[in-house]
This record gives C-alpha cells, sequence and structure tokens, in this order.
C-alpha cells in the first residue's frame, strides 16, 4: 500500500472514530431524555454523521463555522470535547458555554464555532460576516453557513446569499437536503426540484454530493474549497441525506412512511465507510463499543459536576460590559450641525480605526438618505461599504463580523426598518456574549434615524427605541445635539458590545456647538443642562430641544437622558429627590417607553418615591401612528406650548 493510500485509510478510520462518536453521543443524549434526566429539547443528527465528519475533513482547522441548532454532530466533528457537551447538556457551568447555550447553541471558539442558531436559517448571514472578516484581515480562510432545505425558503438566506456574490466573500453556503423543514417534506415547500440550481441566481458555483458517504462529502467540501479561495467567490454545497430521527426528542414521525426510513437505513453513513475500509462485522462493533464507552464515561464525568452553576452575578457580568469610565473632554469647539457633527466623527473613527467600516444603503456617492456620510466614500473607499436592500443579511453580517473584532458601523435609512435587522439585533448581537459565555462579544453600532418631522407617513416616522429596551445586552443610545451626537458615537465604536444609536431626523439639521478630535463623553450618563428645585423635567433627543424651549424662566432641572440603556439612575434619583415634582417628555406612545422605564425606576426608589409631591407626569406622543399631515403630526406629539401646559399644571 502506498503513502496516500495509507494516509487516506488512517484520515477514514478516524472519520469513522468520529461518526461512532457522534452516534454515541445522541443515542445517550435520546435515552436520557426519555428518563427526564435532562432539561429542555434537543434536536439530533442520526443518520447524518458522513455529512458533518465530511464537511469538517474537507475544510482547514483556521476555517470558521457557523452550525444550525442541530449542532452536536457539527461541533463532534470538529474536535468538541464531549464531557463538555454533556456539561452543557446540563446546564454546568463546565459545559463549552458554561450552561448558559444547551443543545442548540453550542459555540467553541478553540475549535473556530461560532455557535449554532436555534432560527433556522439566520446564522447564515453571521457566517457571511464570518467570511467578511476575514477577508479584510486577508486570512487565507473560509467560513461555512450551514443550513438545512427548510432553510433554503427564508429571504435571510437569499439576501445573505445575494450579498456575499455582490461583495465576493469566500463563504460556503453548505445545506444539508435532509428533505424535511421539520414535519412538512421539501418537494411540497421548496418551488425547485434541485436546491443546487438556487446558485444560478447568485452566479455562484454549485456542488453536490451524497451526504451518506464520507469519502463524497469530503471530497465535494475539498473541491468548492479551493473554487471559493482561488476564484474569490462564494460557493453552493448541497449534500442529499436523511435523518433516521425525528425533528426533535418529542417528534412522533407521524408524517414519514416506515418504508422511507427503511431504505435511508439501508444507506446508513457508518455502515457504508466501515464497508469501504474493508472492516468486519465484529471490527465495526468493536469500534462501536469503544465510542459508547468514551460516551458513558464523560456523561458519568460531567454528571458529578452537573451542579457546579453559573452565580447570578456572572450571569450579570455576561450579558454585557459596563460602560467605560470615560472623562467628559470638551476639546475646541466650532459652531455645526447635527448632520455634520456624525459626519465628522465617522471620518475621525474611519482614519483612526482599522477594523471600522460603515455599512448600509446608499452610505457611498449618495452620501445617505439624509446627507450624513457625504464626502465618505472618496476618502475611504475600501471602508464606505454599500450594500443591496438587505437589511436582515447586513445587519447580521455585521454581527458576524463583529465577532472576529471587527468594528462595522451599520446605517439602516430609516429607524423603521430597523424591524427588518432585529432578528440579528435581538437574536444574535444581544445575546452572542451570553450564550457564549463570553467566547465572542459583537462591538458593533446601529445608526437609526427615528423620530418625525419629516412628512414621510406612518412607516417612516415611528420612534421604535422602546423596542430595544427590553433586551439586555444592548445599549442604546440617544444624542440630542451636534456634540453629544459626535461624543457619544465615537465613545459606541469602542464599547465592547452592541449599541443602538438612535438619531432623531428632527434634529440633523440643529445648530449648536461640537467638540474636536479630543472631545469626549461616556456612555450611560445624563447630563443636567438647567438647574432648578421646583421640578425635574426628563428628555431625550428631540423632546430635549422642545424642552429647553419650554423651560424658560421656569425653576426646574432639565435632565437630558442621552443614554436610555443604561440609564443614569443616579443623576434621576438626585434630582427627584431634591425636586418632589417630575415631569416626562417622550416622542413615543407611551406602552413599554423610555418614560415608563423612567418612571419605574422613581416609584421603585424609596426615597425618590416619598420625596413625590405630586404624581409622576408623562407627556407623551398619541397612541396612534404619525399621520403624514403636518398639522396632524404636530397634534400627535409634544410640542413646547403642550410642555408649557404640563409645567404649568405639575408646579400649581
Amino acid at each position: 500500500m502506498d503513502s496516500t493510500s495509507i494516509k487516506e485509510e488512517v484520515m477514514s478510520i478516524d472519520a469513522l472514530r468520529r461518526m461512532l462518536l457522534s452516534r454515541a453521543f445522541e443515542e445517550k443524549l435520546q435515552e436520557l431524555f426519555s428518563k427526564g434526566l435532562l432539561y429542555g429539547t434537543t434536536h439530533l443528527n442520526i443518520g447524518q454523521e458522513a455529512s458533518h465528519v465530511g464537511l469538517a475533513d474537507g475544510i482547514e482547522k483556521s476555517d470558521w463555522i457557523v452550525p444550525t441548532h442541530r449542532c452536536h454532530g457539527f461541533n463532534i466533528a470538529t474536535g468538541s470535547d464531549i464531557e463538555a457537551m454533556f456539561s452543557e447538556m446540563l446546564g454546568s457551568a463546565n459545559g463549552l458555554c458554561r450552561g448558559l447555550g444547551g443543545s442548540m447553541h453550542m459555540s467553541d471558539r478553540k475549535h473556530n464555532n461560532l455557535g449554532s442558531s436555534a432560527i433556522v436559517g439566520s446564522g447564515v448571514a453571521l457566517a457571511s460576516g464570518l467570511a467578511f472578516a476575514l477577508k479584510r484581515q486577508k486570512k487565507e480562510s473560509i467560513a461555512v453557513a450551514i443550513f438545512g432545505d427548510g432553510a433554503t425558503s427564508r429571504g435571510v438566506v437569499h439576501e445573505a446569499m445575494n450579498l456575499s456574490s455582490v461583495w465576493s466573500l469566500p463563504v460556503l453556503f453548505y445545506c444539508e437536503n435532509n428533505h424535511y423543514g421539520m414535519s412538512a417534506s421539501s418537494d411540497r415547500m421548496i418551488s425547485i426540484g434541485d436546491i443546487s440550481k438556487r446558485a444560478e441566481s447568485y452566479s455562484m458555483e454549485a456542488f453536490k454530493a451524497d451526504g451518506n458517504d464520507y469519502r463524497s462529502v469530503r471530497s465535494v467540501v475539498s473541491a468548492a474549497r479551493e473554487y471559493i479561495l482561488s476564484n474569490s467567490k462564494p460557493a453552493l454545497v448541497v449534500v442529499d441525506t436523511y435523518r433516521l430521527c425525528g425533528h426533535s426528542k418529542s417528534d412522533k414521525l407521524v408524517y414519514r412512511s416506515r418504508e422511507e426510513e427503511d431504505s435511508w437505513s439501508r444507506k446508513d453513513p457508518i455502515e457504508r465507510l466501515s464497508g469501504n475500509l474493508g472492516l468486519s462485522l465484529d471490527e465495526l462493533e468493536k469500534e462501536r463499543n469503544e465510542a459508547e464507552r468514551l460516551v458513558q464515561e464523560a456523561y458519568e464525568r460531567a454528571y458529578l459536576k452537573k451542579n457546579d452553576v453559573v452565580s447570578s452575578s456572572e450571569l450579570v457580568a455576561l450579558t454585557a460590559e459596563p460602560v467605560r469610565n470615560t472623562p467628559i473632554q470638551t476639546g475646541t469647539c466650532h459652531d455645526t450641525t447635527c448632520r455634520e457633527a456624525i459626519n465628522e466623527a465617522l471620518d475621525e473613527i474611519l482614519s483612526s480605526d482599522d477594523r471600522a467600516t460603515l455599512i448600509g444603503e446608499d452610505v457611498g456617492i449618495y452620501g445617505g438618505c439624509f446627507g450624513v456620510t457625504r464626502n465618505l466614500v472618496s476618502k475611504y473607499p475600501d471602508k464606505v461599504l454599500e450594500t443591496p436592500v438587505s437589511e436582515e443579511a447586513f445587519t447580521g453580517m455585521a454581527v458576524g463580523a463583529s465577532a472576529l473584532g471587527e468594528h462595522p458601523i451599520v446605517e439602516i435609512m430609516y429607524g423603521d426598518f430597523s424591524t427588518l435587522s432585529s432578528d440579528a439585533l435581538i437574536n444574535h448581537a444581544a445575546k452572542l456574549r451570553f450564550m457564549s459565555a463570553g467566547q465572542f462579544t459583537s462591538p458593533l453600532v446601529f445608526r437609526a434615524p427615528m423620530g418625525c418631522g419629516t412628512g414621510h407617513g406612518s412607516q417612516h416616522t415611528q420612534s421604535l427605541e422602546g423596542m430595544f429596551l427590553s433586551t439586555p445586552g444592548l445599549k442604546v443610545v440617544a444624542p440630542s445635539d451636534p456634540f453629544t451626537f459626535k461624543s457619544l458615537l465615537k465613545e459606541a465604536v469602542k464599547d465592547p458590545d452592541p449599541v443602538i444609536f438612535i438619531e432623531y431626523k428632527s434634529l440633523y439639521s440643529e445648530k449648536g456647538y461640537c467638540g474636536d478630535s479630543t472631545s469626549s463623553f461616556p456612555l450611560g450618563r445624563a447630563r443636567c443642562l438647567k438647574k432648578g428645585t421646583k421640578a425635574t423635567v426628563i428628555g431625550y433627543a428631540h423632546s430635549v430641544k422642545t424642552i429647553m424651549d419650554a423651560a424658560g424662566e421656569y425653576d426646574v432641572d432639565v435632565i437630558d437622558l442621552l443614554s436610555l440603556r443604561p440609564l443614569d439612575e443616579k443623576t434621576i434619583l438626585e434630582s427627584v429627590k431634591k425636586t418632589g415634582r417630575v415631569l416626562i417628555v417622550q416622542e413615543t406612545p407611551l406602552n413599554g417607553s423610555v418614560g415608563s422605564s423612567v418612571a419605574s425606576l422613581i416609584s421603585t426608589d424609596e426615597e425618590a418615591f416619598c420625596a413625590l409631591e405630586k404624581p409622576i407626569s408623562i407627556l407623551s406622543q398619541n397612541d396612534t401612528p404619525v399621520p403624514f399631515s403636518s398639522s396632524l403630526e404636530q397634534s400627535c406629539i409634544p410640542t413646547v406650548d403642550k410642555v408649557i401646559l404640563a409645567l404649568e399644571k405639575l408646579l400649581s
């Protein structure tokens, strides 16, 4: 036997052992769940082991993977420790993610595994982001987006494939066609018979493999990887395979025939590879017994430590880092507008931060929808990157890129469209640090123009900051003048967590002073713009201008919140204890709003509550969408006259 044949045999034997280990691990999970010894749910890969190990052996150790919620096989194939995986299933702090991720979120940075996503298809955009980071960092590596046939109906998958093709990203889209999306057969739910033909729409090369044949998968993946790196283009690999188990632990398999299952059982990938290696039944059984022994011993070791759990304080620490204690510096000031202040901040960030990029629709020559990014593309052509109209994909891509240390600044055209980006922000960026137990962070900034004052109607004038307030892991900032727009944006880019940067459109043309490159203001800090003794008036963003125009000679504290999450509780409470009366002004409906959170803070602090001489007053937008008509728009939101009336009533 020549050296090549010997190497192939050794590689195949190692592959067979990992396949057996994966099978034994998942059969053990089945047993434990059936006995009620594990909490939660799980999704198994039994019968698809060749797809996992073949992929792992077709790529390099420097490459990255983003599995689906059905992740155990991919983890084992790429080297994750099975004892740590059992500990994760037991909720133990000894788990891969310290018991915080569970079956569906098994990150493993040591083995270049960003972690799986429990939301079908949504991890695909993150893999594109990993590929974006690898390309910018000039790595000869690829990222692998793993998804099933059911996910090919998800919009984000198509958005990510298009964006990756347009930007020539080194990403391998790896589709496991297991013929069922949960219980729905692919021939009923997918409009095209051959999924690989999807690649044609995105100028992408397609490869196909027998997903139950380890050597076929490994060979095809290796060829696809070579194609990606040689041609600077993404590629699609479709492997044909089948789950011998149900969708999840509660699946009764009523939607499949026994004849179909028997047919696929005869294509068992473990038995096929064993046959190719010429192993006897006794030799295969010996290998199977060894895998089961390793699994049983790993489980027993994990079980002995199952009561080691993460403390409550560590849970808080893993949610988000505290804001930096940045000193307030004004620097040498000059007059400008909020629009130009943001532009100045972006200019300084892009010139000084090698990892920073500006990503969004029309941010190049057009200068952004509101002219905020004007002239930046000519100075930073490789950092100001225009995207297709695909908010979910480019926001998800930014999350993935940030996980590898990039500092993407995402501009969404209108804050209303953040609903399209919400999956990437709420389910991934906000939870990446927590679910991975600190293995990954997401230092991105999401700039969102919000609010009314432009006559664009109900779908372009919402204030959706409340949507993000209840999501632990996100920081939310809402500046109110040129100085805070510039200094807070620069600070947001330095933060290790995702920051939602709210830009009220009605402020873009407002004038004021702005600091030079040395100016700074910390996240998490409010400021008192006017000192008084009779009442505390609280607002943020454009409502601060309305308050200041109304406050005049009134003897009141005016507090500009600036950071909505985390709130500067100390500044708020100290003022309330001093004045005993509170008016909160906001250009958003009351329910689930910033004002509701501030009122709750005050009313649940014993000293502040006891200091109140009157009930807290909140002046909000009417509980309706914002109308197009200028006069009706003004009737819906707080105005100077309305604030004066509210102050008169509060102070009477």
